[in-house]
């Protein structure tokens, strides 16, 4: 469904795991930081409402949404981090270049979640313009940084599930 359509900031909470003594890493882009500071105080506070502890999240910034990618590897390879959101904004401009760059952040946090087996999150803004993104940082269509975190909430929670499973003979 498209935003425009949905609001980011809403979603199913219906049996989400205990985040009590689970630990978070959030990456934050410092490009457009009008934006991804939204994102992450969308993300940091809706982990908070839904039980994470403020000690157990820990923030990383990087230069720009390339750099999630590295920034998100370096934390999830920390035996103490059980997941990581990551958060940065893409605004379309006069060139391909947001393609390029929005193309190699997808596959690079979709290579680093797949290579650490924990729940790596993308939570990067892809707007057409400034207006887009502001509407998705906390604006009319909700917060993808709260979207994100939920995320990350629903995949410790499905990555418990499964490695708990235990078929009955």
């Amino acid at each position: 469904m498209a935003t425009e359509l949905k609001n980011l900031s809403v979603f199913s909470t219906d049996n989400l795991p205990d985040i009590s003594k689970r630990r978070f890493a959030i990456v934050v882009a410092e490009w457009n930081a009008e934006v991804t500071e939204a994102l992450f105080e969308g993300a940091y506070q809706t982990l908070l409402q839904y039980g994470a502890v403020a000690n157990n999240i820990v923030r990383g910034n990087v230069p720009g949404s390339f750099e999630l990618s590295l920034g998100a590897n370096w934390f999830a390879q920390r035996d103490d981090i059980d997941a990581v959101i990551a958060l940065g904004c893409v605004i379309q401009g006069e060139t391909k270049h947001n393609d390029y760059i929005n193309h190699a952040v997808a596959q690079g946090l979709t290579n680093v979640g797949l290579q650490t087996g924990k729940p790596v999150i993308f939570g990067v803004l892809t707007p057409n313009n400034q207006q887009q993104a502001i509407d998705r940082a906390g604006g009319i269509h909700g917060n993808k940084g709260d979207e994100a975190a939920m995320t990350a909430i629903k995949m410790l929670g499905l990555q418990q599930q499964v490695y708990s499973y235990s078929p009955k003979i």
